[in-house]
């Protein structure tokens, strides 16, 4: 029998993304079980000059291996909700899905600086250590948000609102 995975992933969009993040997560638990959605947060775009994003965190549970989950269940969502890759990384897109943890394990150091998704991320796992700082995922995430404009969309993601969504 295989061994489940527990994956938080970021989600975030800039082109209608009150349509895209629902999107996204009902795609998501097609392919796994979507366990917590955080509330939607809206900021402002990073490297580029743009409209603003919309990003959310769940937590997701699958059978697949952090390969797989990539090659297997996000670039095809990503590809599905119409999302064009380029050189440049910063253009807007209809949704950009990051693995942030996988298996309480950091997957890329680079995200324990950015509101945008260590905000979403206390909303559902505020007991997560930031592996960078050692301080609480709560902690990091007041800081940045005291740093930073982030506020809180809590209806776009509202259908998905509890400890368990089901579609």
């Amino acid at each position: 029998m295989s061994e489940s995975h527990l994956a938080y992933l970021n989600l975030g969009s800039n082109i209608q993304p009150e349509i895209n993040l629902v999107r996204a997560v009902r795609l998501l638990h097609e392919y796994g079980d979507v366990l917590k959605v955080s509330s939607a947060w809206e900021s402002r775009s990073v490297g580029a000059e743009g409209p603003n994003y919309l990003n959310a965190c769940v937590q997701f549970q699958s059978l697949f291996l952090q390969v797989e989950l990539k090659e297997r269940i996000i670039r095809p969502i990503e590809a599905r909700l119409g999302r064009e890759r380029s050189e440049n990384r910063y253009i807007p897109r209809t949704i950009d899905i990051d693995i942030v943890l996988f298996d309480d394990k950091p997957y890329n150091d680079k995200f324990w600086r950015f509101a945008f998704v260590i905000v979403p991320l206390a909303d559902i796992y505020p007991e997560y250590q930031n592996p960078i700082l050692g301080e609480s995922i709560l902690e990091t995430a007041a800081r940045l948000h005291r740093e930073v404009w982030i506020e809180a969309r809590p209806q776009v993601l509202r259908e998905f609102s509890g400890s368990r969504f089901r579609a």
